[in-house]
């Protein structure tokens, strides 16, 4: 029988000849019937199979399948029997002790079955002697043993009765098998014959541990001997453990519990004892500690002391108790009564004891009076408030509870009647929401435009709510009116009317589109006309049909159409609005014969569907949506269809679900394919073996390494598999190959495509399109050949003659010549193997510095101070980079008439609807810069730092808006976040740089100085270029130094400038260090653990080396002593000046004079103009990794130069190059660093993708913003997960972690130089790499640092992905909490910034666009005429702002 995807053979057990038995379904193959003629072999073991194409062969029986005799004998397999001494299924010929009596089992009834006496033992007692007794025993007497799982196992004593004894297992072993299960562990006893060394049987056995019962009432509730120690508060199996006989508990009814009686009511704020009825409650003895109440709320421990009122009754004494916020009127406590510290009174599972506030969430009179009566709150009137009576001024007169008599609430007030419009004929249900709407419905009276309405009972909410059906209005055109109400009485105070107005209208119709459809319904209607939005309910029929309702407004109703009783015909359509009844004489719905398929064209596709199908039919016209279907293994998929005519549509195939890796060559059927015709169901599914679905087509790569090189002419050959799909007909898959974007003429075959010449030259990539299938299959090179032109082939000729001229030349010097090439190929060998030793050593000192840098990096990490800078600084250089002393940080000297029209300024951005125009018409402007847009984000948010939540709610609009702009413009989604091109943008790095912070403080700046300090320490370990910030050791290429520095550590003394008597320090320099590398080295040293801004400069001390008393010498960078060569002038090195190891320095400030001045002006003029390349506008102090150009001093003509000279310049001495190896094999260091700082960079990646790290929480603020990017997925159907992970990581990572990891002088106070960059550089690349979704395809062209991570990146891509999944799935923060927390933020840092000036430099935006600021949509009702921004002489004039304070500005 056929059974899915496998042919399977089916094992009959036949017993007689009435009944046979069918034990087991074998798969044997894969889609083809088996025939009839079936063969055993000579064994009889086995036997085969026929289908069609193949033989199959298949055992007789598989026993060895079944682990258990209940299972084996149970199977109904005539061939199986169980084993019973080797605990296996098998053949009888197979069991060597089958001829025993019970050695081999061959029915049911004959298992070994076995019981234990006792079952159970306690853990405190081992060794006790056990019983074993067994039905169908096999023979034992070659022994046997007691085995307790893995754990144990015994000799068991063999009784003449045929029982054994076994001993349960020692007190060690007991632990062994207990620890960590808690009051009871089941284990198996299995018994294990000496004879086979088999466990043949085995029995579950209990071991129980009453210590672990922690109340009385689970341990004398326990199925075992448990007994409770009422005195010591412990379970114990031996009750003579207990110190009094009296202190024995053996049943529930002893042990002390609390009894039910309710609720526990405790008012917030009221001082009161609590009083509970309790029984067998132990009176402390002498040494032990009395009662206590003891409650936790909101993670606070509260603890009363308590009294014993004999051994019946407890109470707390008198205490006040509270929890934090407003937000539920009561919350559950968790309470306890306990004795002697911790040991708690039992209580009763359904105890529950209630802390709560009258007035929280009950701010009207009407809710205060609805509260759970047990609460007895009441509402206080002279207070306004919901309180106890206790706490009410005079309650005899102000207190109101619902149990006094005629009791109801003044001062109703509707807030909201819904809907605004109805049918004058009534029926129309109107909700009115409001407060104070009376206690029951039956005390409310209701009008609603002069009409009566009446109340429902069932859908009335206690003074919240109240829903009435409209009576009719007997008022031929009755006015709009406005709900009126009373409670009771109508006098002034029990009075309201809503401020909304209920309008009678007319509602009516005069169209519907589609006119017609098929008569099996489904179509969707748009039914045209006036006031359709009005009354509460409606009802639209097509004849005697109800028409599906989906929805309505004022212009349309949309339904579904019902399937017409009468077939094709016309059909009348009727609208029932509440009441009223509306018909249209002239509209008509026709309904036509259904659609019918009739032909496919062709039947088959491919398993990813989407090729295109031609299908006949009928009536085809009249179907709005169609659909083509297929179901394959219950998944059901669709396409899309496109009608041409009433006979013909054109569709896209359906792709299926496989669920295994390959399909059939032959083709698979789908369960069901057809068509979604509206409701037509007689196209839904067509005869399942109609249509067919191939493998999908696949390509081989280009080559190897994904390049293929072609000459222009020739043609291009893709190889694959599945290219012409085994179907009858002439239909094929329509192939599209695109060279470079352009497509080519293609011939196809089963196993490859053939591409016609391409036009092109150069790199062009190639796809093939087939199917809705892609496939990138790499690159053409294509290489050009150029004919010769006339001149070419003149100078060719002329070549050869003077080729066979120098071919004469060269026989006759070859003789000559010999002894000479002899000489000169043993002197290139000898410069071979020196070159080779030399590469051999680099690569031999780079795996020892791995080795050993690690390990002494690690260490020198330890104790490392972090210098942070303080919020306002750290603000300031994200918000604006450059700008150290920004106007937000000082104090605006303003008139206080400018003072006064700049907080009306301010006020204005409190309006979201002018935030949005003011930076929406900024933004469309082509004046309106890069570098203005990240100002005015800056500026806005510093203005509204003292709002943030009002903040985080436009800034969520702003994103809003740009994800619908980057749709619309049809960009691709994931280029969402990536560059810094509107304000809402840069507004995001901003909101992040404000609410992480304390994050940054806490938890992730740890790692990141440490990761900076790493880099610093191994830079400075080797030689550092002074003017082209190259270096040894480096994970950048372009700062590495390509050639071989000799050099040697030194330890210099270095006494401190402030106290010379003081203890020198040992500071470790290196001899071919500049004077100034040597003196931040020794600053770095004096000055360990200060802020950078804390310290001298380097350039404002002197290096001084002492030798002697008095001999002291000044060291400087360039002097009389410098060398030049050429014009080449080397900076002066420690070397330079032949410093020794152990030398005396001391730093000294700077002796300016005559002499000095005219030394170092030079140097200084010559450095600064690389300064001036190097520097980055993100901080003075950070130094781009870029090197300069090194040029000519103009006045003197030399060229400065420090450890390396500038390889491009002409006059580079040949001697230097020849001394230098080929530079790649330097690259080799860039291992050796990146090695070394690789803690680093994971300890920094671990902690940032990290949602709970070193004991800090997920910021709120990703949580937040990471939900809010998942929602606006959602509302825009992108279902896409790359697209989703894209959008997070250019919101965190992008905007916020790369900007702090390239710049770590934003959040510390430190230096940051070139080389350093460079590498921060790289590490921030690799960050942003392992967020990429997508794959970087890595050969030997590959940069240098994206080979250097390669095989960390994947990796940290998967710590990304977990860090977005478990962000995912945590609880989302509702809008309350996060708006808490951003004003708590705001509070805290409510004075950082000058908010004047910002509003001054913002304002320089308003005055320059203010003219399209009015002209937008919205601006005139904003920026009225008088507005301090639109208006003469009412605010600030124009050019007005940034930074500057306006004078004689008029009145504001």
């Amino acid at each position: 029988m056929e059974n899915g995807v496998f042919q399977v053979e089916g094992t009959v057990r036949v017993d007689g000849s009435q009944y046979a038995h069918l034990y087991e379904t074998v798969p044997v193959v894969d889609g083809s019937p088996i025939l009839r003629d079936l063969l055993f072999s000579p064994d009889h073991r086995h036997i085969y199979l026929l289908s069609e194409k193949q033989v199959s062969q298949l055992p007789v029986e598989t026993c060895e399948q079944y682990v258990s005799c209940a299972a084996c004998l149970g199977s109904g397999d005539p061939h199986c029997g169980w084993c019973v001494l080797q605990h296996r299924c098998c053949r009888q010929g197979a069991c060597p002790g089958a001829s025993a009596p019970h050695g081999f089992a061959e029915e049911l009834g004959k298992c070994v079955q076995v019981r234990v006496r006792p079952n159970n033992v306690s853990v405190s007692s081992p060794a006790v002697q056990l019983t074993v007794a067994m039905r169908n025993a096999p023979d034992l007497s070659a022994g046997v043993s007691c085995a307790f799982e893995e754990v144990t196992e015994s000799a068991a004593v063999v009784l003449p009765s045929g029982e054994l004894h076994c001993p349960s297992p020692s007190l060690q072993e007991l632990r062994a098998l207990t620890r960590g299960h808690g009051a009871t562990r089941t284990v198996r006893l299995q018994l294990l014959s000496r004879e086979t060394g088999v466990r043949f049987a085995g029995v579950d056995f209990v071991l129980y541990n009453c210590s672990a019962l922690q109340s009385c009432m689970s341990c004398v509730g326990s199925p075992y001997p448990c007994h409770w120690c009422k005195y010591r508060h412990v379970c114990t199996g031996h009750p003579h453990e207990c110190s009094f006989q009296e202190g024995r508990v053996h049943s529930p009814e002893g042990c002390p519990e609390i009894l039910p009686g309710g609720d526990l009511l405790i008012p917030v704020g009221v001082m009161q004892p609590l009083t509970l009825r309790a029984k067998n409650l132990p009176q402390p003895q002498s040494g032990q500690k009395n009662y206590e109440c003891v409650l936790r709320v909101q993670g606070r421990q509260q603890r009363v002391p308590a009294v014993r009122f004999n051994s019946s009754s407890v109470q707390c004494q008198n205490a006040s108790y509270s929890y934090e916020g407003d937000e539920s009127g009561d919350t559950e406590l968790d309470f306890s009564v306990v004795w002697d510290g911790d040991f708690p009174i039992d209580k009763p599972a359904t105890f529950r004891a209630l802390l709560y506030k009258c007035w929280a969430q009950r701010p009207s009179c009407g809710l205060c009076l609805k509260a759970d009566p047990r609460f007895n709150c009441g509402w206080c009137v002279s207070e306004h408030r919901c309180q106890l009576r206790a706490h009410c001024p005079a309650p005899k007169t102000n207190w109101m509870h619902p149990s006094q008599k005629g009791t109801r609430c003044s001062h109703p007030r509707i807030a909201q009647i819904h809907p605004l419009m109805g049918p004058k004929e009534g029926g129309t249900r109107v909700t009115i929401v409001g407060e104070n709407l009376g206690l029951s419905y039956r005390e409310v009276g209701l009008r609603v435009a002069g009409v009566r309405c009446n109340s429902i009972p069932s859908e009335y909410v206690s003074a919240e709510r109240i829903v009435c059906e409209m009576e009719e209005s007997l008022v031929p055109s009755p006015p709009p009116g406005p709900a009126e109400l009373c409670v009771g009485d109508c006098s002034a105070d029990f009075r309201t009317q809503s401020e909304q107005l209920y309008s009678f209208v007319t509602p009516a119709f005069d169209r519907v589109s589609p006119s017609r459809g098929p008569a099996s319904g489904g179509t969707r209607l748009t039914i045209s006309g006036s006031s359709l939005d009005a009354g509460s309910r409606v009802t639209v029929t097509v004849r005697d049909g109800e028409c599906q309702f989906v929805r309505r407004d004022a212009e349309a109703i949309v339904c579904i159409s019902p399937v017409s009783t009468l077939g094709p015909s016309q059909a009348p359509i009727t609208l029932a609005i509440d009441r009223a009844n509306i018909s249209s004489p002239g509209v008509f719905y026709t309904y036509t014969q259904d659609p019918t398929v009739t032909r496919l064209e062709p039947t088959w596709s491919i398993i990813n569907g989407s090729t295109a199908i031609t299908v006949s039919g009928t009536h085809l016209l009249t179907v709005q949506e169609p659909r083509v279907r297929a179901k394959y293994r219950g998944i059901e998929t669709t396409n899309t269809c496109q009608v041409i005519n009433d006979t013909a549509m054109l569709c896209k195939a359906p792709g299926i679900f496989l669920g295994r890796p390959q399909p059939q060559a032959q083709g698979e059927h789908p369960d069901e394919f057809g068509f979604v015709l509206d409701h037509v169901q007689t196209a839904r599914s067509l005869n399942r073996s109609s249509f067919t679905y191939y493998p999908d087509p696949s390509f081989e790569p280009l080559g190897p390494s994904g390049v293929l090189d072609v000459k222009p002419g020739s043609h291009v050959v893709l190889k694959g598999k599945n290219l012409i799909p085994a179907a009858a007909g002439s239909s094929r898959l329509n192939y599209t190959v695109l060279i470079g974007g352009q497509p080519c003429a293609l011939t196809v075959s089963d196993t490859q495509l053939l591409c016609d010449s391409p036009s092109q030259t150069g790199r062009q990539p190639v796809m093939v399109l087939v199917g809705g299938l892609e496939f990138w299959l790499g690159t053409l090179h294509i290489t050009a050949e150029r004919a010769l032109t006339l001149p070419a082939v003149v100078g060719l000729a002329a070549g050869g003659g003077l080729l066979l001229l120098a071919i004469t030349a060269v026989l006759v010097a070859y003789k000559r010549k010999t002894q000479d090439a002899d000489r000169t190929l043993k002197r290139l060998q000898l410069q071979m193997d020196n070159l080779e030793s030399r590469v051999a050593l680099e690569c031999k000192e780079a795996f020892a510095e791995l080795q050993t840098d690690i390990n002494e990096l690690t260490n020198h990490m330890d104790g490392v101070q972090i210098p942070f800078l303080d919020y306002r600084t750290y603000a300031v250089r994200v918000l604006f980079p450059g700008i150290e002393a920004h106007p937000v940080l000082k104090e605006l000297d303003t008139p206080p008439n400018v003072e006064k029209a700049l907080r009306l300024f301010g006020q204005l951005l409190h309006s979201r609807a002018f935030v949005l125009t003011f930076i929406h018409t900024l933004e469309a402007q082509s004046s309106f810069s890069m570098r203005d847009r990240g100002t005015v984000a800056s500026l806005t948010m510093v203005v509204l730092q003292s709002r943030l939540d009002y903040a985080t709610g436009l800034l969520k609009q702003l994103l809003a808006d740009l994800i619908e702009k980057n749709l619309e413009s049809k960009n691709h989604p994931k280029l969402l976040l990536r560059r810094t091109e509107s304000v809402a943008e840069k507004m995001l790095t901003n909101w992040f740089t404000f609410l992480l912070h304390k994050f940054l403080k806490e938890c992730a700046g740890e790692p990141l100085f440490l990761l900076y300090c790493a880099i610093k320490q191994q830079m400075e370990k080797g030689p550092i270029d002074a003017i082209t910030g190259e270096a040894r050791y480096s994970l950048s290429e372009d700062k590495l130094i390509r050639q071989q520095i000799d050099y040697k550590t030194l330890t210099l003394h270095c006494v401190f400038p402030e106290s010379e008597g003081s203890a020198q320090v040992p500071v470790k320099v290196l001899n071919c260090d500049s004077i100034t590398q040597a003196k931040e080295k020794l600053l770095d040293a004096v000055y360990k653990g200060i802020p950078y801004s804390q310290r001298p400069r380097a350039e404002d001390m002197d290096l001084e080396w002492r030798q002697g008393r008095m001999a002291r010498i000044i060291l400087q960078d360039e002097d009389v002593t410098t060398k030049i060569e050429c014009d080449w002038k080397r900076v002066n090195s420690l070397a330079h000046y032949q410093v020794t190891d152990g030398s005396l320095v001391a730093l000294v400030p700077k002796q300016v004079s005559a002499y000095n001045m005219a030394n170092s002006f030079t140097f200084t003029r010559s450095l600064s103009r690389y300064e001036s390349l190097l520097r980055t506008a993100s901080s003075p102090d950070s130094l781009r990794s870029r090197a300069p150009m090194i040029t000519p001093d103009q006045e003197t003509g030399t060229k400065l130069w420090h450890l390396v000279k500038n390889h491009d310049h002409a006059d580079h001495r040949e001697g230097d190059r020849g001394s230098k190896m080929v530079s790649e094999i330097y690259l080799t260091r860039l291992l050796a660093t990146k090695g070394t700082l690789q803690k680093f960079v994971d300890d920094l990646f671990e902690t940032v993708f990290s949602t709970a790290h070193r004991g800090s929480a997920l910021p709120l603020a990703i949580k937040y913003m990471f939900d809010f990017l998942d929602e606006q997925a959602d509302q825009r159907q992108i279902s896409d997960p790359d697209v989703r992970h894209t959008w997070k990581s250019n919101c965190l990572p992008l905007r916020f972690w790369v900007n702090v990891i390239k710049n770590p002088q934003f959040v510390f106070d430190i230096h940051k130089s070139s080389i350093t960059d460079a590498c921060l550089s790289v590490v921030a690349q690799t960050f942003m790499d392992s967020c990429s979704t997508s794959e970087h395809r890595l050969g030997k062209d590959s940069p240098s640092n994206k080979l250097l991570y390669a095989k960390d990146i994947p990796n940290y891509k998967s710590w990304v992905e977990r860090y977005y999944r478990d962000i995912a799935k945590m609880a989302s923060i509702s809008d309350q909490d996060m708006d808490a927390y951003l004003v708590e933020q705001s509070r805290l840092h409510a004075s950082d910034f000058n908010i004047l000036s910002a509003l001054s430099e913002l304002y320089f935006y308003v005055t320059k666009y203010r003219q399209e600021v009015r002209a937008s949509p919205t601006g005139p009702q904003l920026l009225g005429p008088d507005h301090a921004l639109g208006g003469k002489g009412r605010g600030l004039r124009e050019g007005e702002g940034c930074s500057r304070v306006p004078e004689g500005t008029e009145e504001a």
